[in-house]
């Protein structure tokens, strides 16, 4: 996507990505705490401190309670009901697996509920529950920040944010505006040098609120920005959000001067995030997409998943080709928000971000099959989950791995040779 992007949707290009793409993957490391995997994250924590970062932000959501495929949008839009699917043999069974009451994958206990909080009761109740499976647990982050920083004079602060987990455009968009509040008090209370930087490493759909955070970083004056803006205010009005209406209050400004990180550069680090909003590079420093992918296409474009119907329908229980909730939680998927007031909030963003809508646009985008987005280096590798196991718990359809604790040395290694070793 260009400079000045200005919210525009990714392009879903198929082409080969060239000297963007790295392929890895995930071979015998040592055991997590380990001697030698201490020593190993130590070495890393010395090349991130050289390269002037002073914080590693661990950002996600829940694959709990959150409809993490998007299916209530797909089946409002009618895909069944107004026949859509006829005629697209597996399309039926595949709906069936993606659906949250039919998909394997537990409800919170209490039945709890997007928006999640950024509290340790939440934390803890995810840790708790997930486990490492596609969240970054406390203990984990704990182990990580004691390793990077064995070395270290000034210590690397390592911090966990749970972001709202809201999968549709208003909810990503309203927590982009808080993340960006959080990172300018990190900064501030901080104080962090100019030309220091921040690396955040985003699971999921946090990845997506990413990619609003970019747009919105742009340093020079974009029109979406202003209107963005003015939706989220309206909102915050109607609903009595005083909160978010003082964030967008401090952040405005200081985004149309280019002061919010007082000179901080924020490298980003994506893992398992399903292409949709377009990123601009030009307010952001390094940018990297890590997902889970394994070649099962015959036609030599390996850069790509695999959508063919019926067969996706074997391939999806066992995780066979990777990360499926990456491949189908495209455009036209989505919850719903819960109010009158969200909704017609949601579509004004959605009017903005997303020019696909509709059951038939949503199988378009998937059978583009397209791994990464048009902006930023991409790495695909072999995670080697899927082992055979139905059990969606196990793999949870390729998306978990990335924060699996077996993970955290490979994965931190890849973002030190992609982003700070020349």
């Amino acid at each position: 996507m260009p400079v000045e992007n200005n919210f525009q949707h990714d392009e879903l290009s198929r082409k080969n990505p060239g000297d963007r793409l790295n392929v890895a993957e995930l071979a015998d490391v040592a055991p997590p705490e380990s001697p030698a995997w201490i020593e190993a994250m130590a070495a890393c924590g010395s090349s991130l401190s050289r390269a002037g970062v002073a914080a590693v932000v661990f950002l996600h959501g829940s694959l709990h309670g959150t409809d993490v495929f998007g299916m209530q949008r797909l089946d409002e839009a009618g895909g069944l009901k107004r026949g859509y699917s006829r005629g697209v043999s597996g399309l039926d069974a595949l709906l069936a697996a993606m659906r949250e009451e039919s998909n394997g994958i537990p409800l919170l206990p209490g039945g709890l509920k997007p928006p999640l909080l950024d509290d340790d009761a939440t934390k803890n109740l995810l840790d708790h529950q997930v486990g490492d499976a596609g969240n970054f647990t406390g203990e984990n982050i704990r182990t990580f920040s004691q390793a990077i920083n064995k070395r270290l004079t000034q210590p690397i602060a390592c911090i966990r944010f749970v972001w709202s987990s809201e999968h549709h455009h208003l909810g990503r968009a309203s927590a982009a505006v808080s993340l960006l509040a959080e990172l300018h008090r990190l900064c501030k209370d901080r104080g962090f040098a100019r030309g220091s930087r921040i690396l955040i490493q985003a699971h999921g759909q946090a990845g997506l609120v990413l990619a609003f955070v970019s747009n919105l970083l742009c340093p020079t004056p974009i029109t979406g920005r202003t209107k963005l803006f003015e939706i989220l205010t309206e909102y915050a009005d109607q609903t009595t959000q005083p909160e978010l209406t003082a964030m967008i209050k401090l952040i405005e400004p200081l985004l149309a001067t280019g002061t919010l990180l007082n000179g901080t550069v924020l490298d980003i680090v994506t893992y398992g995030t399903p292409v949709r909003y377009g990123w601009d590079p030009s307010g952001i420093g390094n940018l990297l997409h890590i997902v889970n992918h394994r070649k099962l296409r015959a036609d030599g474009k390996s850069w790509l998943a695999k959508m063919e119907l019926p067969q996706i329908t074997m391939e999806l229980p066992i995780a066979w080709g990777g990360d499926y909730v990456q491949e189908l939680a495209v455009a036209g998927s989505d919850s719903v928000p819960g109010t009158e007031s969200a909704r017609a909030a949601n579509k004004r963003v959605w009017e903005m971000v997303e020019p696909y809508d509709g059951f038939e646009r949503w199988l378009e985008c998937a059978r583009r099959a397209v791994r990464f987005p048009s902006e930023g280096r991409c790495l695909l590798v072999d995670y080697k989950d899927s082992t055979g196991s139905t059990n969606p718990r196990d793999h949870y359809y390729g998306h978990a791995v990335y924060t699996r604790q077996h993970a955290l040395l490979f994965n931190t290694t890849q973002i030190v040779r992609a982003f700070y070793e020349a």
